[in-house]
């Protein structure tokens, strides 16, 4: 057991030194490969307000990133420890992650994407034991070897209808270009739900910004994807001038949470509608998000798992009584608004039905969230970002009495449970090393781990680096 511990241990270390020489090398040499084309701050006026300036078309582009994660975590208060639980002792894990991104324009107005990516990592305690995990990096079904698949392959057309242009910059599935301000457009394709509802400028990415799944989108949005968050389905967008309105529809998981897909795109199905519009207040602009969503697919009810267990004097349990088609809803509200050229704000509010299990992201049924992103310009360092951002988890009253009676879900499990809801903080400053290449140090207090009062609190510190080009 010790050999194996020390293995572990010198494979990490190692893992963290080759991703760390791997960032730098592929930093310095990015200059010489990629198209010529300027970042954009997540911070700048330019993620909320679309630029007015002239861009020449790409006919094609090529991106790339890498990221690796290294967590720990100290061991933490627990009277007692269930089959799904966050291990009390303490953890290591590591994720790493590198994608290539290709996009190429065939005719006017129609583009074509192709994302390559491998992964590896492995999780804290089999990635259970959280509503909100701390990696939103981890890919579920990645394991500790490295394993490359196809992420995303979509194609996109745009009509325009006039109303003046915007400019929109290069970068992965995005080529650079003028579009019209007033414009219809269609995506179809294999590619992420959150690729396209629910962005905010100042906390989206998790390779970049916050770590955690809870800040990363809205925590009780269960959007359809597979194991690795990726999925099949169309997306149809209208823009008018400051207003966007979007409708989506994804094909689902065969299973909870599973890596096979269910390709009866009109039978079980996760549809989204979204509304946006752009605003400047206080002369500084903003964007506010409605976001409503729809799972139609085989699931389990909480309701029919305790009504199972009592009549067979049995621990309820979701896999006895999954049968027939079931549907789930929810809602969120999501904002981002600068404050300053340097000080940018979001929050967010979902919520869920909470009747039905978690079918394909994670086990929140309400969530409220809200944080600050701060350039380091009054420091000297307007490459460098500090995040500190606040999130509180809730559970449905019938999926805390599943819970309660010993149930587990894809995730949960104590095997009993001292309700109270999950509180999450996270803070993080992101050092620039040179050009497209980042460190950052992370750490996230969590209370109320599984929203039980009886265990915890948990703190993990990170280390994440960072390199795009």
């Amino acid at each position: 057991m010790q050999q194996q511990k020390n293995k572990y241990n010198n494979s990490l270390k190692k893992l963290l030194c080759a991703g760390g020489v791997f960032s730098l090398s592929v930093a310095w040499m990015a200059p010489a490969l990629a198209q010529p084309s300027e970042a954009v701050d997540a911070l700048s006026a330019a993620d909320s307000v679309p630029s007015t300036k002239l861009v020449e078309p790409e006919q094609w582009n090529a991106k790339f990133q890498a990221t690796y994660v290294w967590q720990r975590k100290p061991a933490f208060d627990a009277p007692y420890t269930g089959a799904n639980s966050l291990v009390p002792q303490k953890e290591r894990s590591y994720s790493f992650t590198t994608t290539a991104s290709m996009g190429y324009r065939p005719w006017a107005g129609g583009e074509a994407y192709l994302d390559l990516e491998a992964a590896q990592g492995v999780p804290l305690s089999g990635l259970t034991g959280l509503g909100g995990f701390p990696n939103g990096e981890l890919a579920r079904t990645s394991g500790a070897t490295l394993k490359a698949y196809r992420a995303r392959a979509f194609v996109r057309q745009t009509w325009g209808y006039g109303g003046g242009q915007e400019a929109q910059e290069s970068e992965a599935g995005q080529l650079a270009g003028m579009v019209d301000k007033r414009r219809l457009v269609l995506t179809a394709g294999n590619l992420s739900v959150i690729d396209i509802f629910d962005g905010n400028a100042y906390n989206h990415d998790p390779r970049t910004q916050f770590m955690n799944w809870a800040l990363m989108t809205h925590g009780a949005y269960d959007y359809a994807a597979d194991a690795r968050g990726y999925t099949w389905g169309a997306v149809l967008e209208w823009y008018y001038d400051d207003w966007a309105l979007r409708f989506g529809r994804f094909v689902q998981p065969k299973e909870p949470n599973g890596q096979p897909l269910d390709s009866r795109f009109f039978k079980h199905y996760g549809d989204q509608l979204e509304l946006e519009h752009a605003h400047v207040w206080a002369g500084q602009p903003g964007k506010l998000r409605a976001l409503v969503f729809r799972n139609h697919s085989v699931m389990s009810r909480y309701s029919d798992a305790l009504k199972y267990g009592t009549a067979t004097a049995t621990t309820p349990d979701l896999d006895a009584v999954r049968h027939g088609v079931q549907t789930k809803w929810g809602f969120g509200l999501n904002l981002e608004q600068a404050l300053t050229n340097d000080v940018g704000l979001f929050a967010r509010g979902s919520w869920a039905d909470g009747k039905t299990e978690t079918y394909a992201f994670t086990e929140i049924d309400r969530s409220l969230s809200a944080g600050l992103l701060v350039r380091g310009s009054r420091w000297g360092r307007a490459q460098d970002t500090v995040g500190l951002g606040l999130v509180r988890n809730y559970l449905s009253a019938t999926h805390r009495g599943y819970l309660a009676a010993g149930g587990m879900g894809p995730f949960i499990g104590d095997g009993q449970l001292r309700y109270k809801p999950e509180t999450i903080f996270e803070s993080f400053y992101s050092v620039s090393l040179v050009k497209g290449t980042f460190a950052t140090f992370d750490w996230q207090h969590i209370r109320n781990p599984a929203y039980n009062a009886a265990r915890g609190p948990v703190n993990v510190f990170s280390l994440r680096l960072h390199t795009e080009f």
